[in-house]
């Protein structure tokens, strides 16, 4: 059960006394669980979000600042970005951690939650990045499983969730200390596989969870078909549900009885539909009305949460003001294969240009929004005014000329170009003064990207054809998006917005 009495905040920083806040006083907590991971986290930035800017919000950061735990968690050296110091401007990686421990149970909590190994509670579960871009327009969550094979800095390889252990094991001096050193070696085995800078930390408890899931009223999640976990005996039914408490901790935690392989990625994906579901629940219209809950899951957040001691909340709320469900994504580390070294299983990783393709295309900036739609057609010419050079770029032999041709028959004044670089997409690109000549042809050549390059021409349009072209007259077929894993084998876990709420296994 969760304490709904509100906390004593320290004079300074209680705003019922008119005072701005000085220094931020923290109490201590104990560690995190797997299955809390980013939920808290973002959930707690999120909810206060929902009134930012307002004196209440105001409260509410400083309730949650008050009661946070703080820790020396980014480490000074193997700690860096492939993109440079710079860093690209104001983006942010922060590092959402769960960590087995049973810190601020009872015994009957023990028993009841069935928290795992007693004498393996500094193993991390659960572990995931989560990119920010400088305009705070999105979230990208990615999940990295506990099981990859790994190089963990000064430890040789082992499995990824054993590197806060290695770090904690390697301190010596209080819990405290021994904690701080695991975050620190588990940032720099992160930062060594992803290639990037870690900004930001945060460590999550078991018992905020389950408070925050009753909080919320339970989390809502759809099942395509029912599944049965032997070893731990959870049961789900085929369809919509709420869960909330134990059948919550049981849900994000199967592995068993799930899929084909019951592997640590079938539990990836609940984590992931799970947390999708909390953040739902926070960003609706029933928590930005309820100024009680919106302050109970600040309580509880503030007294679940570690953070680095870098992290300024009120900093990551204003980035972050925006965000909504659809501009939250969850991917999970691509191209894992199972493995086994000396008779255990893990998960190897891809080639490493798998990863460095990735992260690169998690960390790019944003597309740039499209111009509104203008409010009228735009103008066109009779195609005889229209000069157009066609090139090549869709590996097909002939396709120029043959477009050509096709272009003459109907007006234009087209000639073939040659070949151009291979590319997916056909383009129109015409000189600053031709739109109209370049609206014309692409009346002729439906769905075709249309570009200005001020080279060209004047009065010449460029018709570059990609794989997607299908003729004059025809719209342009986009390439269906692969299905098949980026290596043979591998698992995959779809890319989802915390706005989908289709069924999983």
């Amino acid at each position: 059960m969760t304490d709904e009495r509100t906390p004593q905040l320290p004079a300074r920083l209680d705003p019922r006394l008119g005072r701005p806040a000085g220094a931020v006083r923290t109490a201590r907590t104990g560690g995190g669980h797997r299955v809390a991971v980013a939920v808290r986290a973002m959930a707690g930035v999120l909810s206060v979000l929902l009134v930012a800017g307002s004196g209440w919000g105001w409260y509410l950061v400083r309730v949650a600042e008050a009661s946070v735990n703080r820790t020396d968690a980014i480490p000074t050296t193997g700690n860096t970005d492939i993109n440079g110091d710079g860093h690209a401007g104001q983006e942010m990686n922060m590092l959402l951690v769960g960590v087995d421990s049973r810190a601020g149970l009872t015994q009957q909590q023990v028993d009841e939650y069935a928290t795992g190994d007693p004498d393996d509670l500094h193993n991390t579960d659960t572990m995931m990045l989560v990119h920010i871009p400088g305009d705070g327009s999105a979230a990208s969550f990615v999940s990295f499983p506990r099981d990859m094979y790994v190089q963990i800095p000064g430890h040789g390889q082992g499995k990824l969730n054993s590197a806060y252990a290695a770090g904690y094991d390697d301190v010596d001096g209080s819990d405290d200390d021994k904690r701080a050193g695991g975050a620190r070696l588990l940032i720099q085995t992160i930062s060594n596989l992803s290639g990037l800078q870690i900004d930001h930390y945060a460590e999550i408890n078991l018992l905020g969870f389950i408070n925050l899931t009753s909080i919320v009223g339970g989390v809502d999640v759809d099942l395509c078909q029912a599944s049965d976990d032997s070893v731990t005996g959870a049961h789900f039914d085929a369809g919509p549900q709420t869960l909330t408490g134990s059948q919550a901790l049981l849900f994000v935690r199967q592995r068993h009885g799930v899929g084909e392989r019951a592997s640590d990625f079938d539990r990836v994906a609940r984590q992931q539909v799970f947390i999708a579901g909390m953040l739902r629940n926070l960003l609706s219209s029933d928590l930005m009305l309820n100024p009680n809950k919106q302050r109970q899951v600040v309580e509880q957040v503030g007294s679940s949460v570690t953070l680095d001691r870098g992290l300024d909340i009120f900093t990551l709320a204003a980035q972050m003001q925006g965000v909504q469900p659809g501009n939250i994504t969850f991917q999970t580390i691509p191209g894992l294969t199972d493995a086994s070294v000396d008779g255990v299983s893990v998960l190897k990783l891809p080639p490493a240009q798998v990863l460095t393709d990735f992260f690169a295309d998690l960390t790019a900036d944003p597309e740039p929004a499209a111009d509104a739609a203008p409010a009228q057609a735009p103008a066109t010419v009779a195609p005889a005014q229209v000069t157009v050079s066609v090139l090549n770029g869709s590996g097909v032999s002939g396709a120029a000329a043959g477009a050509a041709g096709e272009l003459t028959s109907a007006g234009f004044v087209a000639s073939s170009g040659g070949n151009a670089a291979a590319t997916a997409t056909t383009t129109i690109t015409h000189r600053t003064g031709d739109e109209a000549a370049a609206a014309t042809l692409a009346a002729q050549v439906p769905g075709a990207a249309v570009a200005v390059d001020d080279s060209l021409t004047a009065g010449t349009v460029e018709l570059v054809l990609g794989t997607d072209f299908t003729g004059v007259g025809q719209p342009v077929t986009a390439a269906a998006p692969t299905t098949e894993p980026v290596v043979p084998g591998s698992y995959v876990n779809p890319e989802r917005t915390a706005a989908d709420t289709s069924c999983i296994n």
